[in-house]
């Protein structure tokens, strides 16, 4: 007598869409049904030819520009053609967003400066603007040292809002920065001005601080606030 040997069905293996069982020759997902996810890109620096066109054609400001952030996908609108979202990278990082690609951005369209796309062949660049920053009054060095030396009463303070910062929020992204005529002045080993990072809530100061450092010199503090307020979607 001859034992036929029990055939041993592997349990059905998930494929995409549908559902394939080894074994069998023929597959339950019909011919030409498969797509096959595609893989996109993580994050990068906006490529030259995008941030050259925000700085010449939309006179944005170069160093904000360039510390701008990108996802792209390939474009039906050429072989070298690319969907691109630009984003702020802190802003995302601050708000606890992971950004992995550029379908992370479908759920938060918020921090989406700007959408379009650009071929690296024909060199062409269309993108809208999806975040306007808010009217801010930009304050000029003097106008700057004028409003710190103004100072009088002890624990007094004024804020500027800020492009650059270890803070965050706030009409220019990063927050602001606050100086304060120190209360403990003129007391052993104080300075007279005390500069503070603080975050912003919308248009609104946030109790929330670090202190940057101290001062004697109004002109100095005047110099790091300058280098760091200014209106990012404007050159100059």
């Amino acid at each position: 007598m001859f034992w036929r040997k029990k055939q041993v069905v592997a349990p059905p293996v998930e494929t995409g869409s549908a559902v394939a069982t080894p074994g069998k020759a023929e597959s339950t997902v019909p011919k030409g049904k498969e797509v096959k996810a595609e893989k996109l890109p993580g994050p990068k620096g906006i490529p030259s030819l995008v941030g050259k066109y925000l700085i010449e054609k939309k006179e944005r400001e170069p160093n904000w520009v360039w510390r701008l952030a990108a996802v792209e996908r390939k474009s039906a609108k050429g072989e070298q053609a690319f969907d691109i979202r630009i984003f702020n990278g802190p802003e995302a990082v601050e708000k606890r967003i992971k950004v992995k690609d550029y379908t992370s951005l479908d759920a938060h369209p918020e921090l989406i400066h700007y959408e379009g796309w650009y071929n690296k062949e024909s060199k062409q660049v269309e993108l809208e603007e999806k975040k306007v920053v808010p009217k801010v009054t930009i304050f000029s060095q003097a106008e700057i040292r004028k409003k710190i030396e103004e100072l009088s009463e002890p624990g007094s303070s004024v804020f500027f809002y800020l492009t650059a910062s270890p803070a965050s929020g706030g009409p220019l992204g990063r927050g602001a920065a606050l100086v304060e005529l120190n209360p403990k002045y003129p007391g052993p080993k104080q300075k007279k001005y005390n500069v503070y990072a603080v975050n912003v809530e919308g248009t609104e100061l946030s109790s929330k601080r670090m202190k940057l450092f101290d001062s004697d010199k109004a002109k100095s503090i005047n110099s790091y606030i300058k280098e760091r307020h200014y209106n990012p979607y404007q050159q100059g």
